[in-house]
């Protein structure tokens, strides 16, 4: 895989992160800074470290399948090992700007 094609295919996986919305929260997973690794290999194997809002969310199962199955379907993507990590633990300072506007903490 070239580095265009790696840049590419990271583009595309986090405009697909940005449609996956936790269905109690208005604002998509990487904007609320959910996300916190991006890993893919030369071979087109993604890794990916996110976090969820709270340990006992509710939406969990949700937004990892709602996830994996969008970051499948790009292409150069041969498969999604999604990895649920709770360290560092998530705050609201690790939204962005948009997201805090969004939700009123601005």
């Amino acid at each position: 895989m070239t580095t265009d094609e790696r840049l590419n295919i990271e583009t595309k996986v986090i405009e697909m992160l940005r449609t996956v919305y936790d269905p109690e929260i208005p604002v998509d997973i990487y904007s609320l800074g959910l996300i916190y690794k991006i890993d893919l290999d030369d071979d087109g194997n993604l890794k990916i470290d996110m976090t969820l809002t709270a340990p006992n969310c509710p939406a969990a199962d949700f937004l990892v399948e709602d996830a994996r199955i969008k970051l499948e379907s790009i292409e150069g993507v041969k498969s999604v090992d999604i990895r649920i990590v709770f360290e560092p633990e998530w705050n609201k300072d690790m939204m962005s700007e948009e997201a805090k506007l969004d939700l009123g903490f601005l």
